[in-house]
């Protein structure tokens, strides 16, 4: 159920974070039906921005709109251009809908749509065509783009034409004469998501479930991780699925008694005592750990290399600066920071190095960029500030024995 709700089949109930795109659309749209009148958009964006999904959602608020207000309901025919076998095939399709209204005619698909458009027609409904992955429709010469669009320009046209693709410049650059006709289509990008976005959008698929899954902070690494690589919320979705894989495979082979993820929801409903439910709780949660390794098959920092090349209480010192810096507190000195390492090398059994030891270490991690330290005569209250995400962190430090210290 978990990896369910994750995955890139699932539509979510509610879409969030594109609802001022999917206005314009919807606003486009409706003028086109109120007036009769045909246009055309161009949806262009990078791959997982919620193109297609927010399309699914324009094509039923649409229909419900023209409902409730009284107008003819369009028609509609949505078609993804990748699965045609041949680029014409589009127009086929678009006369095929036509046909079901009970219009005739000779000549190719595209011929009968242009004699159909030119002339009144005493079909009142408006035909809304979704064509996802256009650019697959670039021919050599741009004949059949060019004319798929041109449709929307015969006086007594019908169509409502919506194409969605990646490229950014593709009306610009493949369809210049339809810029000269001064019918160049009206052109709605879909940025990439932010972290904030991505984070929203986890949570609210998270949301559906009856219990918790992941702890806030990994849900924060992934969304910031894949903001800042590409936006792409599939990306998104497919690491959480990884993440949840590997808390999976750690429940069996911890040997514990404990549940499934599958079934955490029938056994919450039993309500444990309050230490077994908090156990069972931390337990059955994707940690940061789960997400920093999951993050790893997708994306690789070169930081990673270097800590994990770093000598043993150096990267001790790295793991301390992670947990002493884990929140809102974004600097502290280096007193502070040695007491943090010292607790740390205390519970992991392994002698800590003095102070002035532990100080020339924190030097040479200012020199590799890992850390900053500030300027004082006394060196315990230089300042420190760390410099490395703490999901490269986390990565380069599993699985060494120091480091589950310092998830406590």
């Amino acid at each position: 159920m978990v990896k369910e709700v994750m995955h890139l089949s699932t539509a979510p109930s509610t879409m969030v974070c594109r609802e001022e795109e999917q206005n314009v659309v919807l606003g486009f749209c409706k003028g086109c039906v109120e007036h009769e009148k045909a246009g055309s958009l161009y949806i262009c964006g990078c791959p997982g921005t919620g193109k297609s999904l927010s399309m699914e959602k324009v094509k039923v608020n649409l229909l419900d709109w023209a409902k409730e207000g009284g107008f003819p309901v369009p028609e509609v025919l949505s078609v993804n251009c990748t699965s045609m076998s041949n680029t014409t095939d589009i127009f086929t399709k678009i006369l095929g809908l036509h046909k079901t209204l009970g219009t005739k005619g000779s000549g190719t698909p595209l011929k009968q749509l242009q004699n159909l458009y030119s002339h009144k027609s005493p079909t009142t409904n408006m035909i809304l065509i979704v064509a996802d992955e256009l650019d697959y429709l670039i021919t050599k010469d741009r004949a059949v783009l060019h004319d798929l669009f041109m449709l929307t320009t015969f006086p007594f046209s019908r169509c409502i034409l919506i194409g969605v693709a990646n490229a950014i410049d593709l009306a610009d650059r493949f369809l210049p004469r339809l810029t000269a006709l001064n019918c160049k289509p009206t052109v709605v990008t879909f940025r990439a998501y932010t972290k904030d976005q991505i984070l929203r959008i986890l949570e609210e698929r998270l949301n559906e479930l009856p219990y918790t899954v992941f702890q806030h902070q990994a849900l924060e690494l992934c969304a910031r991780k894949v903001a800042a690589a590409s936006g792409d919320m599939r990306n998104a979705l497919s690491i959480c699925r990884s993440a949840i894989e590997m808390l999976e495979a750690e429940i069996r082979d911890s040997g514990c008694n404990l549940n499934t993820l599958e079934e955490k929801s029938s056994s919450e409903q039993n309500l444990p005592t309050a230490p077994d439910f908090v156990k069972k709780q931390e337990f059955d949660m994707v940690r940061i750990d789960h997400m920093a390794r999951a993050l790893s098959k997708t994306y690789r920092s070169p930081v990673v290399d270097t800590i994990q090349s770093l000598p043993h209480h150096q990267q001790i010192i790295l793991c301390s600066s992670m947990k002493h810096f884990r929140g809102s507190k974004k600097d502290s000195n280096l007193g502070e920071l040695y007491k943090s390492y010292a607790g740390i090398c205390k519970s992991s059994l392994i002698p800590p190095a003095g102070i002035m030891e532990f100080s020339n270490m924190c030097r040479v991690l200012n020199d590799q960029g890992l850390i900053k330290l500030g300027q004082s005569r006394d060196d315990k209250l230089r300042r420190v500030t760390p410099k490395v995400d703490e999901g490269d962190i986390s990565f380069a430090l599993q699985g060494i024995r120091f480091f589950r210290n310092c998830l406590q």
